[in-house]
């Protein structure tokens, strides 16, 4: 069985694993979880009890989820790549910091953001002070971001690392927002989201989200529906 990642639209962080899994070019399937449609399917459940994407179903039938912990999967399947630095080695402990990073502080970031376009019942002062709070903390990632990548090509230095397919998923959230003129303010972030964003496997990624035939860089071996997983998951 190949693996199987869950992945939640519309502007799901779980773009950043897709991106991933085609840098890879190893075999997988995809599951659509559309994120606005309730209540989910019941099986979701034991999927993902917390009912969050991504998750990643393994080849010994194991749920894996978060993130941090679907990457680092991911890179262990690489270790002979650049994108896979062996456990232990500098490669591997600047890999864990960044991603690290990146789905706690710069993802938590937008938590703000994402309450004030979510919650009907907030008034719109509520609202002016969440987003105030959300586009202050996103500043301060950006220029964190900006800062670091006016001296290297890739969040890690010189070669994309799985940091960087992280980033592709929950940087295009800036201009989502439409927070601040990204290119003005941050302009070597900026640079870096265009390159992510025509990247092979982003624009596969956002094919994807819309619901399009496409085809990868040859890993991809289709999606997989929860009908057939429910019955996959009983016979197991």
């Amino acid at each position: 069985m190949q693996p199987i990642l869950f992945y939640g639209v519309p502007q799901g962080c779980s773009f950043g694993s897709i991106v991933a899994l085609e840098w890879l070019g190893q075999p997988y399937r995809l599951c659509r979880v559309e994120m606005l449609e309730q209540p989910w399917d019941p099986l979701f459940e034991r999927i993902n009890p917390l009912y969050q994407t991504p998750t990643l179903l393994l080849e010994n039938g194991e749920f894996l989820s978060e993130s941090l912990a679907i990457l680092l999967n991911l890179a262990a399947r690489s270790v002979e790549t650049p994108l896979g630095p062996r456990q232990g080695s500098d490669e591997f402990d600047a890999l864990s910091q960044m991603l690290s990073y990146l789905v706690s502080d710069f993802f938590s970031a937008f938590n703000p953001l994402w309450l004030a376009y979510e919650k009907a019942e907030l008034d719109e002062p509520q609202r002016e002070l969440l987003r105030s709070l959300g586009a202050e903390q996103v500043k301060a990632g950006c220029r964190y971001l900006d800062r670091l990548l006016s001296e290297r090509d890739w969040l890690l230095g010189q070669r994309r690392s799985l940091a960087d397919a992280y980033l592709s998923g929950v940087g295009r959230w800036v201009d989502y927002h439409q927070l601040f003129d990204l290119r003005h303010d941050y302009p070597h972030l900026a640079r870096h989201l265009a390159r992510l964003a025509n990247d092979p496997a982003a624009r596969f990624a956002h094919a994807i989200e819309q619901g399009m035939t496409v085809e990868g860089a040859g890993g991809f071996l289709g999606h997989v529906g929860f009908q057939q997983l429910r019955e996959g998951l009983c016979a197991a």
